[in-house]
C-alpha cells in the first residue's frame, strides 16, 4: 500500500493543479462576463452638439392664396346672349369683349333718343331766337312785359326739355354699348353661366374672373409675431414673406407682406396678415393651401447669435418644454428650455443652453432624468440627423 500510495501522489498533485487553473480561468471568464453588460448599461441614443450661428428668424403658418382682384361679371342690360368670344379657363385682357348681348333693340332706342333730343333742342333754339325779338319790341314798347315773361318761361322750359332728350339719347348709347360685354381687368376667366342663346335679366351672373399676374398669401399670425412686424409693416418698411406649395420643397416664392389688421381677435389671440407676391408664371392660383415663412428679425435685415436645436429633441413636460443634455459622466440631465422660431431649419432656443453641450436628439423614449447613456454623436442638422437615427433605433430595438 506505501509503495502505491507513493506513485499516486504526483498523479493526485497533477489534477489539483489542474483544477486550481481550471478555476482561476474560470473566475476571470466570470469577471469579463461580468465586466461586459456593466460596459453596455447605457441607454442606446443619438446626440447632437447645441450650436451657435448667426441667423435671420422666422415663423412658419398656414394660409390659402387669394386673388388680388376677383370680379363677377354680370349683365347691366337683358336681352339675347348671341355671342360667346372666350376660352372657359383662359387669359384674358382687360377690354376684351367676353359676351355679346342683342343691340339691336338698343340701337333702336338710341336712334329714337337721338331724334327726340335733336327735335328738343330746335325747339329750344326757336325759342331763343323768340326771345331776343322780344326784348326789342319790349324796348320799343310794342309788347307787354306779361308777353315778355311768358316767352321767357318758355325758352327755360324748351331748354330743359332738351337737356332731359339729351340726357335719355345718352342713356340709350350706355345702354347700347353694355351689350359688349368686356373684361374689367387681365386675368384668367371661369365658365360661362349663361349659355349662346339665353334670354338673360338684367345683373344676371355671366362669369367671374381673377387677376393672376400678383396673388396674395393670407395667414392668421400669433400675438408675437405681430409685435415682432407690425411696427414695420404699418411703417411701410419691407417684411419679407416667402411661401411654398403643397408640391414644393422649402419655401421658393418670395413677395412682402402687404397688410397686417388693425387688431387681434380676443378669442383665438391671432392677427390677420396678408403677403403680395409676383406670379408672372402663373403657378400660384387661389384658392391653394400655401406653408407660409414671414421673417421676424428686426427691420428683417439683423442677424443676431443664436443658440439652435433640432425639433425633435424638444420634449413637453405639461406647458413646460425641455431637453436632455449629456452631462460629464454621461447621464440624462432634465433642463428646462425657452424656445423661438425657427431659423434654417432648426429651432431657437432662447434660454436654458449653451453653445457646446451636447443633448439627445433620438432615442428620448429610452431617457429618464440620470440615466446613464451610451451616445452615438451626429450633427444637429435635422436631415444629417435622421439617416443616423433610424440606425441607432435599430440597434438599440
Amino acid at each position: 500500500m506505501n509503495h502505491f500510495q507513493e506513485k499516486l501522489r504526483p498523479m493526485l498533485a497533477a489534477l489539483a493543479a489542474g483544477g486550481l487553473a481550471a478555476a482561476i480561468l474560470s473566475g476571470c471568464g466570470d469577471s469579463k462576463a461580468d465586466a461586459a453588460p456593466a460596459a453596455s448599461q447605457g441607454a442606446p441614443i443619438t446626440a447632437a452638439v447645441v450650436i451657435e450661428k448667426q441667423i435671420t428668424e422666422t415663423q412658419e403658418f398656414s394660409g390659402r392664396l387669394e386673388a388680388i382682384e376677383r370680379v363677377q361679371i354680370r349683365s347691366r342690360v337683358g336681352g339675347y346672349i348671341t355671342s360667346l368670344n372666350f376660352q372657359p379657363g383662359g387669359k384674358v385682357k382687360k377690354g376684351q369683349v367676353l359676351f355679346v348681348i342683342d343691340p339691336r333693340p338698343f340701337q333702336a332706342e338710341a336712334n329714337r333718343a337721338e331724334a327726340a333730343a335733336v327735335s328738343a333742342r330746335a325747339k329750344a333754339d326757336l325759342a331763343k331766337l323768340e326771345l331776343a325779338r322780344a326784348e326789342k319790341l319790349l324796348a320799343d314798347k310794342a309788347i307787354a312785359q306779361r308777353e315778355y315773361d311768358e316767352r321767357a318761361a318758355g325758352l327755360k322750359e324748351l331748354d330743359a326739355n332738351a337737356r332731359a332728350a339729351s340726357a335719355q339719347y345718352e342713356t340709350a348709347r350706355l345702354n347700347l354699348s353694355y351689350t359688349q360685354v368686356t373684361a374689367p381687368v387681365d386675368g384668367r376667366v371661369g365658365k360661362a353661366e349663361i349659355t349662346l342663346g339665353n334670354l338673360i335679366d338684367p345683373s344676371a351672373v355671366l362669369t367671374t374672373m381673377v387677376s393672376d399676374d400678383k396673388i396674395y398669401a393670407s395667414f392668421d399670425g400669433d400675438e408675437s409675431t405681430y409685435l415682432s412686424v407690425a411696427a414695420n409693416a404699418h411703417a411701410g418698411h419691407p417684411v419679407k414673406v416667402r411661401v411654398g406649395l403643397a408640391s414644393e420643397t422649402g419655401y421658393p416664392h418670395e413677395g412682402q407682406l402687404e397688410f397686417v389688421d388693425n387688431q387681434l381677435d380676443v378669442r383665438s389671440g391671432a392677427v390677420r396678415m396678408r403677403a403680395v407676391f409676383a406670379n408672372s408664371d402663373n403657378l400660384l392660383v387661389p384658392g391653394l393651401f400655401a406653408r407660409v415663412q414671414l421673417e421676424t428679425s428686426a427691420n428683417n435685415k439683423a442677424r443676431a447669435n443664436a443658440i439652435l436645436i433640432n425639433d425633435q429633441a424638444i420634449s413637453t413636460d405639461q406647458s413646460r418644454k425641455f431637453v436632455y443634455v449629456i452631462d460629464a459622466a454621461s447621464k440624462a440631465e432634465y433642463r428646462q428650455v425657452t424656445l423661438g422660431a425657427t431659423a434654417e431649419g432648426l429651432r431657437v432656443v432662447r434660454s436654458g443652453l449653451k453653445p457646446g453641450e451636447k443633448i439627445v436628439v433620438n432615442g428620448l423614449q429610452r431617457v429618464h432624468p440620470g440615466a446613464p447613456l451610451s451616445a452615438q454623436l451626429v450633427t444637429m442638422d435635422g436631415k444629417s440627423a435622421d439617416a443616423k437615427v433610424a440606425t441607432a433605433d435599430a440597434k438599440g430595438n
